[in-house]
């Protein structure tokens, strides 16, 4: 067995390399607009945006970072609707929003977006908003034609450890889960209001008219998907295994 995990992993050679990063990274995002387009980043704070050359199978880097943030680097998105626009989080608690035409450390930013490490961000795919979630345990909500002003168009504080995960669902543009360090997925919709619940108890009182689901059982849960064709349909992984779900609520 041995001998043919050597041979597999031979054959495991990559298409391409890039050193220019000197240490480990978690954050990288394919573009949706242009086809082979990357941008990745790491640890010591540096962003490096990948273009493809003619024939697919190399790419050309800037060894320039964009290096404004002054901690590591934890999310990176891709503007579903602007070809060279991008969205980076950070341990530093910021956000930034850059456009790489424009000079490498020339952004907009909230600097002080979440009050501890901001870990994860998604994108709306079709309206001008992004969702972050931080290990403050909060979830944010920002409107991009308002990010100078440093200010979420929405808060919500339900998950009682770090966020681990976000993500806005693809098929309806006001519902997005998340999943946290507190073992618990949240699915939400942005566009209830507090007149369209019915709160009968107590309970129900203390949750955000938002909130439509919690989903529980699983151990350290990292990261939460939507199925891009299914209505509602989420997986989820964590310690304990995988997830596929789908709820009444969505």
């Amino acid at each position: 067995m041995a001998t043919f995990l050597k041979q597999q992993q031979k054959e495991a050679t990559p298409m391409f390399s890039f050193l220019g990063h000197m240490t480990e990274g978690f954050a990288i995002d394919w573009s949706s607009k242009v086809p082979g387009r990357l941008v990745s980043g790491d640890c010591k704070k540096n962003i490096h945006v990948w273009e493809p050359r003619e024939g697919g199978t190399s790419w050309q880097i800037d060894q320039r970072p964009f290096s404004s943030h002054s901690k590591s680097v934890e999310d990176l998105q891709w503007s579903p609707t602007e070809a060279t626009v991008f969205a980076s989080c950070s341990v530093d608690q910021s956000i930034r929003i850059w456009d790489i035409r424009a000079p490498p450390n020339s952004m907009l930013s909230a600097d002080q977006a979440h009050s501890s490490d901001v870990n994860v961000i998604s994108w709306n795919r079709s309206e001008p908003f992004l969702l972050s979630g931080g290990d403050d345990g909060l979830l944010k909500v920002w409107d991009l034609r308002q990010f100078q002003s440093g200010q979420p168009v929405a808060t919500f504080k339900q998950h009682s450890a770090p966020v681990t995960s976000v993500q806005w669902n693809p098929l309806d543009s006001s519902v997005f889960a998340a999943s946290g360090a507190d073992d618990v997925v949240s699915q939400w919709d942005l566009s209830v209001e507090s007149s369209d619940v019915g709160a009968n108890t107590e309970a129900l009182k203390e949750l955000p008219p938002q909130l439509l689901f919690l989903h529980q059982g699983q151990t350290e849960v990292k990261e939460i998907h939507w199925h891009p064709q299914i209505p509602g349909v989420l997986i989820s992984t964590a310690l304990s295994g995988f997830n596929v779900f789908r709820t009444i609520s969505v």
